[in-house]
């Protein structure tokens, strides 16, 4: 896969992730957590499987082998995740669940390194501190003191949990190179809506109550749950989770761009947060040249 390929993937998976923290924030104040996390990817297994069969004609026989991997992928990133978001966010505010987040960039490359070996440069490291400052200045508004003043409660373990289930949801991703994504997402899709039924039909059924919250719903149910995890999985294959996990900093930009196009004020602060982000991101989205780093090995031996 080519790397603007790449790059025009994992901005289009977080820009519509960062439409799950917009909308997810209004759907989850009328309906619970397991309902919307249910909902969700009951409606896009019904998109998922026929989008894999004429885009991937994938050997359905072999994908199924994989059961066993496809499962615990269900369990981490699709079951797994989405609750613990959504129920981060009826404790915690937007604000400090996308601070908690925030560090999940970092965790992916720390437990990537541990588990796959992978090994960060200098550059793609320069990136990853940059943008996780971006981050930061979006979030506190330039005021980095914040950071010690803030009070974390049960909202901000949960975002705590939820980071560390995506991390390994990732690092299982990278080793998923025999099954096409959008099967793969597909069949971990209905895994999901399987493992949450008994406790769907031991609670009752929720449907939106409003207008408003069904076509949030519907838009969670398209983009973030169909088109940001096809476009997440096949990225992680080409470039690994380490490199493709800085890009979630691009969640709380995007987020922010959203949250101006529906009326709120953004400062310069955030703007110049914003900038820091995207060039973090394009830093850690650089390739080793083996031949620059020989050339510029012999460069530095040479002039001693």
């Amino acid at each position: 896969m080519k790397n603007y390929k790449v790059l025009s993937f994992l901005l289009l998976a977080n820009l519509f992730w960062a439409g799950n923290y917009v909308f997810g924030k209004y759907v989850v104040a009328e309906m619970p957590p397991l309902q919307l996390t249910f909902s969700r990817w009951l409606f896009a297994i019904f998109l998922l499987f026929p989008i894999a069969h004429v885009v991937e004609k994938p050997n359905w026989k072999q994908v199924w082998k994989e059961w066993k991997i496809l499962l615990i992928m269900s369990l981490l990133g699709i079951v797994g995740y989405n609750f613990l978001l959504y129920e981060a966010l009826k404790y915690t505010s937007s604000m400090n669940a996308a601070l908690v987040n925030s560090i999940n960039p970092a965790v992916i490359v720390l437990f990537a390194s541990l588990f796959l070996k992978e090994r960060i440069s200098i550059m793609n490291g320069f990136g990853l501190i940059i943008s996780l400052f971006g981050v930061l200045l979006v979030l506190t508004k330039g005021q980095i003191q914040q950071l010690f003043l803030i009070h974390y409660n049960i909202g901000d373990l949960l975002m705590l949990a939820a980071i560390l289930v995506w991390t390994f949801y990732s690092i299982l991703g990278k080793k998923m190179k025999k099954i096409p994504p959008i099967a793969s997402t597909a069949v971990s899709a209905l895994f999901s809506v399987l493992m949450l039924l008994p406790f769907i039909l031991t609670f009752g059924v929720h449907l939106p109550p409003s207008r408003e919250s069904a076509l949030g719903l519907l838009y969670i149910a398209i983009f973030p749950s169909v088109f940001s995890f096809i476009f997440w999985n096949a990225s992680v294959r080409e470039i690994g989770p380490s490199r493709a996990g800085i890009f979630l900093n691009l969640i709380t930009v995007f987020t922010a761009i959203l949250s101006v196009l529906l009326g709120n004020s953004i400062t310069f602060t955030q703007i110049l947060g914003g900038i820091l982000v995207f060039l973090g991101v394009y830093f850690t989205s650089q390739k080793k040249n083996p031949a620059k780093l020989k050339q510029l090995r012999k460069g530095i031996l040479g002039s001693k």
